[in-house]
């Protein structure tokens, strides 16, 4: 039978054909069941930004807080995470009885939000009971903390979700249980971008229009958005109880087939020996919380520093302890790996000042930022497809390399564009590449880096990790990591003090301005942020190198 097309194009064809067969299809069909409970935490997670982009005009057009401030408390709720490491060893502890977490967690982000749900409805009657600033911290600290326990317990969900035996209860052999494990690790962050892009699809819908409403329409907007974001803690309570539920029926499908209660129960245990409890990593985790706690009350200068270095200690600390019965080999992977990852992602960023000029100055309204967004979703989950097989054949060290070199280049036009690249870009092309037309190109090449470097991390973790330390493993890797991001807070806080950038902001009785708007020195910040995001991540690959260490 002759093929509708020449030789040459349908060996093209059948070409492309293996090629998308074996970046996207494939990974479909590895897809188990026992995934998708850890897959619904996760997609939880991704949901949580269905507010971000109401958070951003909230903050700009009702409350009068500095660029300064709110890098300092994007650092407080950075901290949480680093907490972590206590929290997955008692996940460790209480293995049976970790769905409870995922409760606990819930009930923290459903506060957070009804927390702005009452702002956006009554404020005045919020404001009887505390200023509209401090509700709005108050939010913005309960959410990342139910968030991290979450989290936490959907990494150990991953390992409990992959299957060591098969339907007849034989062992699946050790390559098949690798690629398993890294399959539900790359699941795991698409289930977060398609949370992303869920929301993205929803903030177009809700916004289409914005710029012709009035003020009582947004707030109202603002807050079906708050309304909707509910079903967030309640997709992860769901999660928890889908995974009971298969456990139980692979339990009864074992026990049709012949085998014991004590045979089935070695057969689906994740835990072969019994979690004692690490004083360690307990006790430095309530030090570091109670130590958290004292500094921030105390309002101390330097404070957030003071936090960072006690923080940064116990960690390295906890890690050495936990680290000692390891291989050296092993040992080499995990230090090497960390400490790649932890500065690529400390670098810091402009802070919220670069969004400010871009609704001030580029006139970008809520509509079109969700746009940005959607697209952003949309090509992080295609990229995510198309860097797998990068990822499984490259170290970190060379991810890292990568994604730092696109990541300057990405910063260029935004830079362009302060110092007037879109005006020169309209009159060449007749208004046809206009400052928005940059910016989604520029979103369209940038979204699929961001979810790269940590799959193979955590797919090794997944895989070789102690049984019994599984949780703690993973937690210990994401507390140290998750501190350089509050590192890179702390960064972007030092640079907004060199650098001011403000907003304006009105009097909300008399409308009088009480602090005008001033960019001027935005685009020395945005150069400065793109010379230390190339700088940083570099001079780690060459420490790494220099001491020998190892990496994924």
């Amino acid at each position: 039978m002759q093929t509708p097309f020449p030789q040459p194009v349908s060996a093209l064809l059948a070409s492309l054909w293996r090629w998308f067969d074996r970046n996207f299809i494939e990974l479909g069909r590895e897809l188990r069941i026992s995934y998708l409970p850890p897959l619904m935490v996760y997609l939880a997670a991704g949901i949580s930004g269905l507010t971000a982009i109401v958070g951003t005009f909230f903050v700009k057009e009702y409350l009068g807080l500095s660029a300064e401030f709110l890098a300092g408390l994007s650092f407080w709720a950075m901290l949480p995470w680093t907490l972590k490491l206590p929290v997955g060893h008692l996940v460790d502890l209480i293995w049976r009885y970790k769905g409870g977490l995922v409760f606990l967690g819930a009930g923290l982000i459903a506060t957070s939000l009804l927390i702005m749900l009452g702002l956006l409805h009554d404020r005045a009657a919020m404001e009887a009971i505390l200023p509209a600033g401090s509700w709005y911290v108050l939010s913005v600290l309960l959410a990342p903390v139910g968030y991290v326990i979450q989290d936490v317990v959907a990494d150990a969900m991953t390992v409990e979700a992959v299957p060591t035996v098969n339907e007849a209860g034989r062992p699946y052999p050790e390559d098949e249980q690798r690629l398993m494990h890294a399959t539900m690790q790359t699941l795991g962050r698409v289930a977060i971008i398609a949370g992303t892009l869920i929301v993205a699809l929803v903030n177009v819908l809700m916004f289409n229009g914005v710029e012709g409403m009035s003020e009582a329409d947004k707030i109202a907007i603002y807050r079906r958005l708050y309304l909707m974001a509910l079903i967030i803690p309640a997709t992860s309570c769901f999660g928890v109880a889908f995974a009971a539920h298969l456990q139980r029926r692979q339990r009864q499908d074992l026990r049709r087939l012949g085998y014991s209660t004590a045979e089935i129960a070695a057969m689906t245990a994740v835990h072969e020996t019994r979690t004692s409890p690490n004083w360690w990593i307990l006790g430095g985790g309530i030090a570091f919380a109670a130590g958290t706690v004292a500094v921030g009350l105390a309002d101390l200068a330097f404070g957030q520093e003071i936090i960072f270095t006690i923080s940064m200690g116990i960690i390295l600390a906890l890690m050495h302890q936990l680290t000692n019965d390891m291989a050296p080999a092993a040992r080499s992977t995990l230090v090497g790996t960390a400490v790649l990852i932890f500065f690529f992602r400390a670098v810091p960023t402009p802070g919220p000042g670069s969004s400010w000029w871009m609704i001030d100055v580029l006139s970008f309204d809520q509509s079109f930022m969700a746009r940005l967004s959607l697209i952003g979703s949309v090509l992080s989950l295609a990229g995510l497809f198309l860097f797998r097989r990068f990822m499984a054949e490259r170290s970190i060290a060379a991810v890292v390399a990568l994604l730092t070199l696109i990541g300057a280049a990405l910063s260029l036009p935004v830079i362009g564009m302060y110092y007037g690249l879109h005006e020169w870009t309209v009159r060449l092309t007749g208004g046809l590449v206009d400052a928005r037309f940059i910016a989604i190109v520029d979103t369209a090449l940038e979204s699929p880096l961001g979810h790269i470097a940590m799959v193979p991390m955590l797919a090794w973790i997944a895989h070789a990790a102690p049984s019994h330390l599984k949780a703690t493993f993973f937690a210990v890797m994401a507390s140290f990591t998750n501190l350089s991001l509050a590192l890179s807070q702390l960064g972007t806080k030092y640079l907004n003090q060199i650098y001011t950038v403000t907003r304006e902001v009105r009097d909300a009785a008399t409308g009088q301005v009480s602090v005008p708007a001033d960019y001027s020195e935005l685009g020395q910040l945005l150069m400065v942020v793109t010379i230390i995001g190339l700088a940083v991540p570099f001079a780690a690959i060459g420490a790494v190198r220099l001491f020998r260490l190892r990496s994924v």
